[in-house]
């Protein structure tokens, strides 16, 4: 799959990895949906992005919502060939903290909703979309990016429904791209380390040095546009499917 004449549906799209995604798909000659809140940049990034770009408001945790933004961008666009579950949420509690206070269910609930639930239902529609596009490179008919995280694989204290979300989407990854082989669609899932999202906005230097240190090598934050070049990559090289690639810098959680 070329990333020119491509359409892609970005979730989370109006910031951080999402946008750059985006941002890559309308620089190489792409079409890109940008899917988020009502609340964010998802406009603004649009109208930078002119006739290439479409922002749908949409929250995943909505069914209706979902289903609703993937008729749109398919009527918008006439197709989809990626799609990006870039839209995440990471509420920090520990199971029992010094306060002796529990883990709020609703916070489970609610990342659950978001984080997994929220991208499957994405795919889901996602993949039917595909399933009646005309056969390309290979017989493919789409690609599916889950971005899981670090977190899903080794854990943090106080991520509790964050790693089960994400942990839930790494071990979904070659399930899915077998369900979906009979339709020519490809899922690839990345899993990043320390990324230089609005999720560390409000960090210190000290502690965003801190975070950096993480990182073996090299010795600094993963950037949007470091995603982006690997979902470019996917795009290109067909062989990779159901497989997990960690953008990391060779970092393990402690």
């Amino acid at each position: 799959m070329q990333v020119k004449d491509s359409v892609g549906i970005v979730t989370g799209g109006a910031g951080g990895l999402g946008a750059g995604v985006v941002r890559m798909l309308v620089e190489n000659g792409g079409k890109a949906v940008i899917l988020d809140l009502p609340s964010s940049r998802g406009k603004d990034l649009a109208a930078e992005l002119a006739d290439a770009a479409l922002f749908v408001p949409t929250d995943v945790s909505d069914a209706d919502q979902v289903e609703a933004a993937v008729t749109t961008a398919v009527a918008h666009f006439g197709k989809v060939d990626l799609a990006v579950n870039a839209a995440g949420i990471s509420p920090a509690h520990r199971v029992v903290d010094r306060k002796g206070e529990m883990f709020p269910m609703d916070m489970w609930q609610r990342t659950l909703d978001i984080n997994l639930t929220g991208a499957f239902d994405v795919l889901r529609n996602v993949a039917l979309a595909m399933s009646k596009n005309v056969p390309g490179q290979d017989a493919e008919r789409g690609l599916i990016v889950n971005v899981a995280s670090a977190a899903g694989l080794e854990g943090q204290a106080g991520q509790a429904a964050y790693t089960a979300s994400k942990g839930a989407l790494v071990q979904l990854t070659l399930q899915l791209a077998r369900d979906l082989a009979i339709h020519g669609i490809r899922v690839m899932t990345v899993a990043p380390g320390i990324m230089d999202t609005p999720m560390l906005q409000g960090l210190d230097d000290k502690r965003k040095s801190e975070l950096v240190d993480l990182h073996v090598f090299p010795k600094r934050l993963g950037s949007a546009e470091d995603f982006a070049r690997l979902v470019r990559c996917f795009m290109e090289i067909t062989l990779l499917n159901g497989e997990l690639v960690r953008l990391d810098a060779a970092t393990r959680l402690g």
